[in-house]
């Protein structure tokens, strides 16, 4: 069912309200301890902005690292605050407590337009096991619940799925932030009802990892193109040689069956390009796929392959990508990543929607330069392929059901 949402809101509604709101700024952080990429900083921007410009009392949460279950210095958020200041263009209070004195009394001072960052969620034990009575504990920090957080709407933690059960149990509400919405709309759409030829692109290492995806996607698309390692075990299926290139055995009678299954629509590299090693300065060979050898290691899609992939990308309507073609951290395995990065922004740029799914693919199109060109880059990683493969998130379901729906 479709979710309620905070843009759907009254303003004058949030003028002075409590609002804890639960968002993604699980961001790197350089030796230095300071963040090296805002970009999901950046991202959790605007629900933040509307209900500072509404009066709210934002009470705001997230996790960072996998600090397990223990406060560690190095985790903090105290350097998240300080660039969130910065790109809301208004004050962010840090508190370095959670469920504590410090945490309760803060909450209790914030004024209206202001916004208060507690520490880390996963400094505490309670947050990865869901744990009731902390969820009841951040629920007591106001009657209106905002996720905007879909990197972690996969996981039933108590920051997402236990505090959206707890606010509304204690007759309060839960609803979808502008991020969240966003990507409600984007990989929904693409799913439910997306404008044809709809082709999807997956990438990666391993096909165990995207199996229900490619299942969930096949009925539904005209295309399922199909690069990096997982390609690997497909070939594997077709009886060719792989040499020492990064391989699933087990799952092998699983590609056999995806490619009956699939038939033209699924559509592998036709060539390769292989090395002795995985090096940056590796010597790069291109081989047809049935010419490949036992001493070879296979790295990134060919020419040909791009050229083929690259058109089928070119006439679509709607794309949706997860996962490079190759090794593209290392120069001389990105070209075919990054060619195909450039045919999806050419898509778009002719009106296709293009959405991307999170973790690498977005790495990948910074490194092609055409991040600003495409329709959606998720935010989330795992959350945006279980959304993928059907599978119902745990934090987006805790949340209340639009009205109107």
């Amino acid at each position: 069912m479709p979710k309620a949402l905070l843009s759907a809101l009254p303003t004058d509604a949030l003028k002075g309200r409590r609002v804890v709101v639960r968002a993604d700024l699980n961001v790197p952080l350089s030796e230095a301890g300071e963040v090296a990429d805002d970009t999901r900083i950046q991202a959790s921007v605007a629900s933040l902005r509307h209900l500072v410009e509404a009066g709210a009392r934002v009470v705001l949460l997230s996790h960072l690292g996998r600090p397990k279950g223990r406060p560690d210095p190095a985790a903090s958020l105290a350097p998240v605050a300080r660039v969130l200041q910065s790109a809301l263009g208004s004050p962010v209070r840090f508190v370095p407590d959670l469920v504590g004195d410090e945490a309760a009394a803060a909450v209790a001072s914030l004024e209206p337009g202001r916004v208060l960052l507690l520490e880390n969620t996963r400094f505490e034990a309670g947050e990865t096991a869901d744990d009731p009575a902390l969820a009841r504990v951040l629920a007591g920090y106001g009657d209106l619940f905002v996720n905007d957080a879909f990197g972690t709407a996969h996981r039933a933690h108590a920051s997402t799925a236990g505090i959206a059960s707890a606010i509304r149990a204690a007759g309060g509400r839960a609803v979808a932030g502008l991020l969240l919405e966003r990507e409600l709309q984007f990989l929904g759409d693409a799913l439910a009802d997306p404008e044809r030829p709809f082709v999807a692109i997956l990438g990666g290492a391993k096909i165990s990892g995207k199996i229900d995806v490619v299942e969930a996607l096949l009925p539904r698309v005209d295309r399922l193109i199909v690069g990096g390692a997982m390609a690997n075990t497909f070939f594997l299926a077709l009886g060719l040689e792989v040499g020492h290139s990064l391989v699933e055995p087990d799952r092998v009678e699983m590609a056999r069956e995806l490619l009956e299954r699939g038939g033209d629509r699924l559509l592998l590299p036709i060539d390769v390009r292989v090395a002795d090693e995985i090096a940056p300065d590796a010597e790069v060979r291109v081989r047809a796929r049935a010419e490949v050898r036992p001493g070879d290691r296979i790295a990134d899609i060919g020419p040909e392959s791009e050229a083929i992939f690259a058109a089928e990308i070119r006439g679509a309507r709607t794309l949706v990508w997860n996962g490079p073609m190759g090794v593209f951290e290392l120069e001389p395995f990105r070209g075919g990543t990054v060619q195909l990065a450039h045919a999806v922004a050419d898509a778009a740029d002719g009106g296709a929607t293009a959405v991307l799914g999170g973790g690498d693919s977005a790495a990948a199109a910074e490194v092609a330069g055409v991040s600003d060109r495409l329709t959606h880059i998720s935010t989330g990683g795992g959350a945006s392929l279980e959304f993928l493969a059907g599978e119902a998130l745990p934090g987006i379901e805790a949340l209340d059901e639009r009205e109107d729906a």
